[in-house]
């Protein structure tokens, strides 16, 4: 039994020694107001467990909100291959123009580094180490 049922207990044990000395006359009054109190604690505690499950709720929202979210959907890639491709007309036109063919070459690094980068940052593992034997989708060995 913990401290709020020794009180509670308390407070039925005065309510009925309070009946035994006012007679059966008071008798609603005092149980109408030791079912208030009763009614009081059981609302402290469905606030305290409500106010938990919200405190738990909005620490689950943050964790979710920071977790990294897929950002590999086909038309953000499709999307970046027709810019590349678009921008590598001038800047091969720019850099083999100016430089003649390490021009060239240099831009088209750029643009096939960029685009690396790109495919890394979408896909993770994209670049990662073999599967070891066992894996479930694959028998590859390092």
């Amino acid at each position: 039994m913990d401290a709020r049922d020794a009180d509670l207990k308390k407070e039925l044990n005065a309510t009925l020694q309070a009946r035994r000395e006012l007679g059966e006359e008071y008798e609603s009054a005092l149980v109408d107001s030791f079912l208030e109190k009763v009614d009081e604690r059981i609302d402290g505690a469905v606030d305290r467990r409500v106010r938990r499950q919200l405190a738990e709720q909005q620490m689950t929202t943050a964790r979710d909100s920071r977790s990294p979210r897929p950002t590999d959907s086909w038309g953000e890639r499709f999307g970046f291959g027709i810019v590349s491709l678009v921008l590598a007309m001038p800047l091969s036109a720019i850099g083999a123009g100016t430089a003649h063919l390490p021009g060239l070459l240099i831009s088209w690094l750029g643009i096939v580094g960029v685009n690396v980068v790109q495919a890394a940052r979408t896909n993770p593992g994209l670049f990662g180490a073999r599967r070891r034997k066992g894996d479930r989708d694959g028998d590859w060995e390092d």
